[in-house]
């Protein structure tokens, strides 16, 4: 028998005027829906009309339904795979599941959607000719410090998923490690009190701190200047004095004379000087 077909289909961030006729058309041909929550996705199909079984796939027995899709999947059944709100798989579960499926030679298809993270930026207003989604950050705070300062150097504009709840311990840890930053809160994309708003680091901290903050959020963060982040190494670079920089060269492979060589010229010095500090290496 021909294996069924999973479809993953992006859905609506907010506004219900934001699904495809695609999406539809498909929510309609499908035998099943995947959904994150069963609740949210039945006032989707209440509100389009749609009548279909749904099965709950969510974080937390994600594993344990994979082998019930398999089985689904293996009769010619046709599935449809959906989260609470926009794509799939982006900070939502299914990605096991979609590696053993195009793993294993089972039809997958995508019904692309609406993206929190892309509408976002889009209108932030920051540089998105580059940047990076880091979705969201662990609520252990070891792990979350450790991850932004992994990201201090970062030079892309960074994207960030975060609850209203956690939200202001998240924009101290950021201004901790970073210093001040140009970011961009994105409230209740799509909605009735969609919300932007320009500020900093440090701003944000002092209005949240006051006003409190709710609703679904993305965040966006500028990233390191390029210029600055250069002229920082230079000045490091040269603030190393000649046994420092001949150990370092000779660590990353070079031999000692190669290395006595290289800072010699750098340094504008003889290489028998830069030897003669270097004689204990």
């Amino acid at each position: 028998m021909v294996k069924g077909t999973l479809y993953i289909v992006g859905t609506p961030i907010g506004n219900l005027e934001d699904i495809t006729l695609r999406a539809l058309n498909t929510l309609k041909k499908v035998d099943l829906i995947l959904a994150e929550d069963t609740r949210n996705t039945l006032k989707l199909l209440n509100h389009f009309e749609i009548e279909k079984k749904m099965i709950s796939y969510h974080r937390h027995n994600e594993q344990d339904k994979i082998s019930q899709v398999l089985s689904y999947l293996d009769t010619g059944k046709d599935l449809a795979l959906v989260s609470d709100a926009g794509m799939p798989i982006i900070s939502d579960p299914g990605q096991n599941l979609i590696y053993y499926l195009v793993h294993n030679h089972y039809p997958v298809e995508v019904i692309p959607g609406v993206t929190a993270f892309v509408t976002a930026i889009v209108k932030s207003g920051m540089d998105s000719t580059r940047f990076t989604f880091e979705g969201f950050l662990s609520v252990h705070k070891p792990k979350r410090m450790k991850r932004l300062k992994e990201l201090k150097e970062e030079t892309r504009t960074m994207i960030f998923y975060e609850a209203p709840h956690k939200l202001l311990e998240t924009l101290k840890n950021m201004y901790q490690v970073w210093g001040n930053r140009n970011i961009c809160i994105a409230r209740e994309l799509t909605k009735l009190h969609e919300e932007f708003s320009y500020t900093t680091l440090e701003q944000a901290i002092e209005k949240i701190s006051l006003e409190g903050i709710r609703g679904e959020i993305v965040l966006i963060v500028q990233g390191r200047d390029e210029k600055e982040l250069e002229q920082e190494k230079v000045q490091a670079f040269q603030e190393k004095d000649v046994k420092e920089l001949v150990k370092s060269y000779m660590q990353e492979g070079m031999d000692k004379k190669e290395a006595i060589k290289l800072v010699a010229k750098q340094r504008g010095v003889t290489k028998n000087e830069v030897y003669q500090e270097c004689i204990s290496l």
